[in-house]
């Protein structure tokens, strides 16, 4: 009997297929919406995470001035010195500290150039962020303290300057300076706010600092946490040093900032949770207008049949089975939406992910639960005119023209 009343649900969805189209069309973009939101959104905490792991385990970064940032916030904080550098070098519970200047200059090589950002560090700099070295070499210790014109360059400038070729011993010039190529780093791809990370120069920290900029400045320092030691010790060791080398009283604010990579990582997946969140709520409202276009082109579907009905009564059908046929209509009508939203959402969160050069992660539970839903709109919605057919009395059906 199930199989019989399946079976003329079908009939009637195929002998109406563009009205069924158009009944099922707000599911579809329901399930479609939600799954790819919540895909998108999982992608998007993947690639943070992976991120904030491929700058380096347990690091730290230290900046002058406070955490107030945006309009009108001012930085009048003074920065800090290669001497406070060589001081936290001092700190047991760090095993490496790496000074980081940046700029913007054009890289020339031959007929082609590139405007790129011009990173000044030291060797350090590698280790703590997790770069590593395709072909060539980094910093000696001799040119990280002379400045020597010496430079490693990323992937993106490498593809700009000398295509497919091998870059090392080659010399390309930034602003008047004729820098060596020592060193090409392995890609990293895009950063956790787009930023292309193999867009860069790196040179040593002085010759930038004399060279380029002509100041004695560091914007921020990057430190990694020595193994067996807490952040939090960290953290209390650098701020009790930097407020004795800069003055700073008892009961005064800091005038520089210790920003823990890990807090930054929880802070933006939070962050990226909510707005997933608040996003594929307001695309299951389309659920909801799905299910209430159901009932009504089902509503109206009762009223075109009603001699169907009164004829099906009238030879011994019993109202239970005529409210089975037409709910079954509305819970295929709905299961069939969920499937194709189901296909239609992983093929748009595939193409998101592909775009935004993220993970494609689809949730088996979020798929399951989208389907499910689909099927519960249908059983929901479609209950109300199904009884509404149910309830018609034969004979007035039958003189229903």
């Amino acid at each position: 009997m199930l199989l019989e009343t399946i079976r003329l649900a079908l009939t009637a969805i195929i002998r109406n297929a563009l009205r069924s189209f158009l009944t099922v069309l707000g599911v579809v973009i329901g399930v479609a919406a939600v799954i790819a939101m919540v895909t998108v959104g999982q992608g998007s905490s993947e690639q943070v995470s992976a991120n904030v792991e491929a700058l380096g385990t347990n690091m730290l970064i230290l900046r002058p001035g406070t955490r107030m940032m945006g309009p009108g916030a001012r930085n009048t904080a003074p920065a800090f010195r290669l001497a406070d550098i060589q001081a936290l070098q001092d700190l047991d519970s760090l095993s490496s500290v790496a000074p980081v200047v940046s700029t913007s200059e054009t890289a020339v090589f031959g007929n082609t150039n590139r405007t790129t950002s011009v990173t000044g560090t030291t060797s350090a700099y590698l280790d703590i962020g997790g770069w590593q070295i395709a072909r060539g070499r980094g910093f000696t210790p001799a040119e990280d303290r002379s400045g020597a014109n010496v430079c490693i360059i990323g992937e993106t400038v490498r593809t700009a300057l000398f295509g497919a070729t091998d870059p090392t011993g080659e010399k390309i010039r930034i602003k008047a300076i004729s820098c060596e190529v020592i060193g090409l780093l392995v890609a990293k791809g895009a950063g956790s706010f787009g930023q292309d990370q193999d867009d860069m120069v790196i040179m040593p920290v002085r010759t930038v600092q004399r060279r380029l900029l002509g100041s004695q400045d560091v914007a921020s320092v990057m430190v990694q946490v020595a193994p067996g030691r807490s952040s939090e010790r960290a953290m209390s060791d650098i701020q009790t040093l930097m407020r004795d080398r800069r003055h700073i009283a008892p009961g005064q604010e800091d005038n520089f900032a210790v920003n823990d990579m890990k807090e930054l990582a929880s802070m933006l997946n939070s962050v990226n949770s909510v707005l997933t969140g608040l996003l594929s709520s307001v695309a299951a409202v389309s659920l909801l207008v799905g299910g209430i276009g159901i009932m009504n082109i089902m509503l109206v579907s009762v009223t075109e049949r009603t001699r169907e009905i009164g004829i099906r009564l009238s030879v011994g059908a019993q109202a239970s089975q005529v409210l089975m046929q037409f709910l079954v209509e509305a819970v295929v009508l709905s299961v069939l939406g969920g499937i194709v939203g189901i296909l239609a959402g992983l093929g748009l969160a595939f193409v998101a992910a592909q775009i935004m050069a993220i993970p494609f992660s689809p949730s088996p539970g979020v798929v399951a639960l989208a389907f499910g839903f689909s099927a519960v709109v249908g059983m929901v919605f479609g209950y109300f005119p199904a009884r509404a057919a149910a309830r018609l009395d034969p004979i007035e059906a039958l003189r229903h023209q």
